[in-house]
């Protein structure tokens, strides 16, 4: 029998310590969420301060694939002229949110490192994650009004994940 794909609730809160070739990246950055899929997420453009920090509280629904092993947020950058530049990208181990003793349908909070594609350190994202209640079970479960239970977690800084 094959496993369902789990859906994650995932909003893409802010990025902070943004640069662009040494400067703050403070003009039409966005990201792209995916999972191990062609199929990705993207926010709005978002127009940030002087110190690079951006916010967005874009929720998206992240079809998470029963073998998928990690959850990829990019940030990036278009330019006044058009052209998209990576501003960095987070890998994170979808151990890290689930399976641990934090319940599945708990919601998370999280910082991840961005790195460039040199592997130099450039920002952090924060964003929050958990499982989406199926419909169903929604409907039978008083304490799903309210929201679920929030849970604080330690903040992860580590963009590793063992092959």
């Amino acid at each position: 029998m094959a496993t369902k794909p789990k859906v994650l609730e995932l909003t893409v809160l802010s990025a902070e310590g943004l640069h662009v070739r040494g400067k703050p990246a403070n003009k039409n950055v966005f990201t792209v969420v995916r999972a191990e899929s062609l199929t990705s997420h993207t926010t709005a453009m978002a127009n940030g301060n002087e110190n690079g920090f951006h916010t967005w509280n874009e929720k998206f629904r992240v079809e998470l694939g029963p073998q998928a092993r990690c959850l990829t947020i990019e940030v990036k950058c278009k330019t006044e002229t058009g052209v998209v530049r990576d501003i960095g990208v987070a890998r994170i181990a979808v151990s890290d949110f689930l399976g641990g003793s934090v319940p599945d349908h708990s919601l998370q909070s999280l910082c991840y490192r961005l790195r460039d594609w040199d592997g130099r350190e450039n920002g952090v994202v924060n964003f929050s994650v958990r499982v989406a209640v199926p419909p169903a079970a929604a409907e039978n479960d008083c304490s799903s009004s309210s929201g679920g239970v929030v849970t604080a977690i330690p903040v992860y800084l580590n963009n590793s994940i063992d092959n």
